[in-house]
């Protein structure tokens, strides 16, 4: 299974929850493939110093993470889309209409809410782990 997280930037959200889903995958010895993209971002661009701090504290290391922007390879290859908002599966949807079926809002696809996760993009440490921990329950949430 390949699975694609997206957010805005491609420094924040979708780069933790792609750290989390690989250290969840390893854990459970799952045969799941793990990207991130973002709607916006800019190619190269590291994850967020408090990213990369938030998820140390759990011994997840994404401090070699580059952000690339979304592309139509990188949707169609993807077997499962999970994205940070309902913004983002909007602009998904609207640009990739044939991809509408895989792409899910996180907390949509893990707890049947339609409720964001939270954007720590310019916060301080604290609101990235509060990030941090909604993807994660999200993540531990869903039967890989």
């Amino acid at each position: 299974m390949r699975v694609l997280f997206v957010c805005t930037g491609n420094t924040c959200r979708s780069p933790m929850a792609e750290g989390i889903l690989k250290d969840i995958a390893r854990e459970k010895n799952l045969n799941i493939e793990v990207e991130s993209a973002g709607i916006f971002a800019m190619d190269g661009d590291r994850a967020a110093e408090n990213a990369i701090s938030a998820l140390r504290q759990y011994l997840i290391d994404i401090s070699d993470h580059k952000s690339q922007r979304i592309s139509r390879e990188l949707v169609d290859d993807a077997d499962l889309i999970l994205v940070m908002s309902k913004s983002h599966r909007d602009s998904l949807v609207m640009n990739f209409p044939h991809i509408e079926d895989k792409v899910f809002l996180l907390n949509k696809y893990a707890f049947n809410e339609d409720r964001d996760i939270i954007d720590p993009y310019g916060g301080d440490l604290a609101i990235y782990e509060k990030t941090r921990d909604e993807i994660l329950k999200a993540l531990r949430q869903i039967k890989w």
